[in-house]
């Protein structure tokens, strides 16, 4: 029991080492609309999601953007809205295939993930994120952007890391067991 606890520890540890570099390297990358970016540093959690289960998963997306917190000029609340909103897709994403560890299984899960990340991001982002960011915008404006902008993105963004990790699970899920 002991050694499997520190085996679950060593692989979070090392996934979320490796969050958190394809972090720093997406962040060079442009922005569409200025700020919203598809990170390639939610793979490493998506897999530990699936290869170790869900909690695996959040902890990835936690110690990842811990470690990218004193690096922000967010104040910390863009990684307060990627743990949030990639802690729902991850969680999502391994809890679903948890029950049915197939091929068919993970699409189903990823992309039952990826709506409910749509969903997920679309409010946070209109009552907690983008009130913060954009205070003294109206309501209507608020709205129009997460509907128009931020929602369609995260569809896309959701389906194109939903995609990789189709395309790579399996081959890296044989090095973690």
């Amino acid at each position: 029991m002991e050694k499997k606890r520190i085996d679950f520890i060593a692989k979070v540890g090392i996934f979320s080492a490796i969050a958190f570099v394809l972090q720093l390297l997406g962040s060079m990358v442009p922005k569409v609309a200025g700020f919203l970016e598809v990170e390639v540093s939610e793979l490493p959690a998506l897999i530990m999601s699936l290869a170790l289960g869900p909690l695996a998963g959040v902890m990835v997306e936690l110690i990842k953007n811990l470690l990218h917190s004193p690096m922000t000029t967010t104040g910390f609340v863009g990684e307060f809205a990627n743990f949030v909103i990639n802690g729902i897709f991850v969680f999502v994403c391994g809890s679903i295939y948890q029950n049915n560890r197939t091929k068919k299984g993970a699409i189903i899960a990823l992309s039952v993930a990826t709506i409910t990340l749509v969903i997920a991001a679309f409010f946070v982002n209109l009552f907690v994120m983008l009130p913060l960011y954009m205070g003294g915008a109206p309501f209507e404006t608020r709205l129009n952007l997460d509907l128009f902008t931020i929602a369609p993105f995260n569809l896309v963004r959701g389906a194109v890391l939903s995609l990789i990790t189709i395309l790579i699970y399996k081959k890296i899920s044989r090095f973690l067991k």
